[in-house]
């Protein structure tokens, strides 16, 4: 039998101070970016980004261009591709010669950030591609590196980090999963 244990990392108060420090550093870094481009990657990826927008917003007066992106069709291992329907890729406008930021929940491996660079070719060439993500958890396997992090949260591979959001989940929170076996 085969129970799960659960630990709270991040709530709502930690996740929302995160993302306007992320907010904060992707305004440092694309100073006098008006034509930023944050695209996130289906889903909570999708939901962060916007997070972060009106962070921005809130901050500097602009709102940047909001995309999505489901890079399920790039990945290297197609088997994650075909496990569930494909969401909407959509980038207003496309990206040609715009400073773009990748978004998403968790980096783990790099596979999905990969894939999602290849697909936002699809939509033009950036003039810079950065990535931020609200947990960097380790373990890549391939030479990816954030941008910008929320939370570092070094795991074990029996571990799992879980995101959840209020748009999807109800709640915020981010949650370490360990499988353990009885």
């Amino acid at each position: 039998m085969t129970n799960k244990a659960e630990r709270v990392l991040l709530r709502q108060d930690d996740i929302r101070r995160a993302t306007m420090r992320i907010a904060h550093e992707i305004l440092e870094q694309n100073r006098a970016a008006s034509d930023l481009v944050l695209v996130g990657v289906q889903k909570r990826g999708v939901y962060l980004a916007r997070r972060l927008s009106d962070n921005i917003e809130h901050i500097e007066g602009f709102t940047p261009v909001l995309g999505t992106l489901d890079p399920r069709l790039w990945r290297d291992d197609p088997d994650i591709a075909s496990t569930q329907p494909l969401l909407p890729s959509e980038i207003p406008y496309g990206v040609d010669g715009k400073p773009v930021v990748i978004v998403d929940d968790v980096l783990y491996t790099g596979r999905t950030v990969r894939a999602a660079m290849e697909a936002l070719l699809d939509f033009g060439r950036a003039k810079r591609i950065q990535l931020a993500v609200l947990v960097d958890r380790g373990h890549r396997e391939l030479p990816i590196s954030p941008d910008f992090i929320g939370k570092n949260i070094p795991t074990a591979y029996g571990e799992r980090v879980q995101v959840r959001m209020i748009e999807i989940d109800g709640d915020d929170a981010v949650v370490l999963v360990q499988e353990a076996n009885d």
